[in-house]
């Protein structure tokens, strides 16, 4: 069987340069406004959720609801294993 490509044809060297080197971005450390501040902390006294923080009871109503027999297989209904 004859090859399907040619293996005396002149082959390419493909350049690619090197990626440039990353310059860290500054980020500025903004302070928020003193009304956003005051806001925060009342919500924060008063057992709300706040912007950016761990919510726990939005994790628990946000996981997936599994039923019985949902990711197992259904129970044997006779009890011996058969």
């Amino acid at each position: 069987m004859a090859p399907t490509y040619s293996t005396t044809g002149r082959q390419r060297r493909v350049f690619v340069p090197r990626p440039a080197e990353s310059v860290p971005l500054a980020t500025p450390q903004f302070q928020d406004p003193p009304i956003y501040r005051d806001l925060m902390r009342t919500w924060a006294d008063r057992g709300r959720t706040l912007p950016g923080r761990h919510d726990p009871e939005w994790v628990r109503l946000a996981a997936p609801t599994v039923r019985a027999g949902e990711f197992s297989a259904p129970r044997d209904p006779r009890g011996d294993g058969r």
